[in-house]
């Protein structure tokens, strides 16, 4: 499928989960003029009709909506398939629901980490909460990773085309030379937002301990619309996004939708040299 429009990728179970993901979805794709691929995985060839005709359906249901869907099918395994379906359609972006915290169990572990990993769009993942027209606030976490500095091209990007502000969380650090770390992160990030027409304010984490936490229940106070998280190996904002941090993030009792992104999106063309000169 050749497509020079921006492309949304919204892989669905046909449960109420699902149907939020496509919400969300075209929530986005009518601010981007974006077309959206809604994809169901089955297990065999002979589940394909009816896995059609179910599309079918929820795409005729959503014609009010004005946006392009396209149904795609696809046999085999979702957790390993749903990037190369999205590589395959030049998807920009994924939007996938999450069940909770009892329905993560495959989502958050190393299905989830290989499914970023391997992925060219970021994703972001969603819960039973609707939509909101736009997104208004971003929250984006700031430790000492060289990482943190990387993701700042993605969440520029949101921010200036859903003309968001953006609230940054800072990490507490007790120890001094790790304080300065997180603290020029800061600032890098405070000028990189600001330098891209940005709004950007600065909020702290009062303690080392419990930081996902804290940084959940802030997301929460500032009404957030979207968190963004980095997916990396390294120390850093990648323990939000291991075992149990994984899931409290991902299932937040707020229910605020979470973009995970992984190091290798800063490559994206359509997204190089917003932060050049920092």
């Amino acid at each position: 499928m050749e497509n020079k429009k921006e492309h949304i990728l919204v892989p669905t179970d046909f449960t109420k989960v699902g149907e939020c993901a496509l919400e969300h979805a075209l929530n986005l794709a009518k601010t981007i003029g974006a077309e959206i691929s809604l994809l169901h995985v089955v297990g065999g060839d002979k589940d394909k009709k009816a896995a059609e005709d179910k599309l079918q359906a929820v795409i005729s249901g959503k014609a009010a909506s004005g946006i392009l869907i396209h149904p795609v099918v696809k046999t085999g395994n979702i957790f390993d398939d749903i990037g190369g379906v999205g590589e395959t359609l030049g998807a920009t972006l994924i939007v996938m629901g999450t069940h909770g915290v009892k329905g993560m169990q495959h989502v958050t572990g190393s299905h989830a980490v290989k499914v970023v990993t391997n992925s060219s769009a970021p994703y972001i993942v969603v819960q039973q909460r609707s939509p909101r027209e736009g997104i208004k606030r971003i929250v984006f976490p700031v430790d000492m990773s060289k990482e943190n500095k990387h993701s700042l091209a993605m969440t520029i990007k949101m921010a200036q085309t859903y003309k968001s502000d953006v609230h940054l969380f800072v990490m507490h650090e007790e120890d001094q030379f790790l304080r300065n770390s997180v603290k020029r992160n800061a600032e890098y990030a405070l000028v990189a937002f600001k330098k891209n027409g940005v709004n950007c304010t600065i909020g702290h984490a009062t303690e080392k301990k419990n930081f996902v936490k804290q940084f959940i229940r802030y997301a929460e106070s500032i009404d957030a619309d979207l968190i963004v998280v980095i997916n990396t190996q390294e120390r850093g904002v990648h323990e939000l996004l291991s075992g149990t941090h994984e899931r409290e993030v991902i299932t937040n009792d707020a229910q605020i939708p979470v973009m995970m992104i992984n190091p290798i999106h800063i490559k994206n063309a359509r997204i190089e040299g917003i932060v050049a000169g920092f």
